[in-house]
């Protein structure tokens, strides 16, 4: 291996704008990296996430594809 072409791996402090603060190892050139949002304080790792259902769509995507799947029951019990 070449000597020199390797960036320095060192610790570094990640501190998330909720106040988390995680010690992990990096090649960024600082020691702190500033981050807005992290796991502690996601919506999708704290099961406070909300599902938006514009129009409807989840509904008539059901009703779509349920009708479809009737049709189908149906032509296999005539067969």
């Amino acid at each position: 291996m070449r000597e020199g072409i390797h960036p320095e791996y060192k610790a570094v402090k990640v501190t998330c704008a909720c106040g988390n603060v995680i010690e992990t190892h990096s090649t960024v050139s600082d020691t702190a990296i500033s981050i807005s949002i992290c796991s502690a304080c996601h919506p999708f790792f704290t099961g406070k996430q909300k599902l938006v259902d514009t129009a409807g769509r989840v509904e008539r995507f059901t009703r779509r594809y349920a009708k479809q799947a009737k049709e189908k029951e149906t032509k296999k019990e005539s067969v």
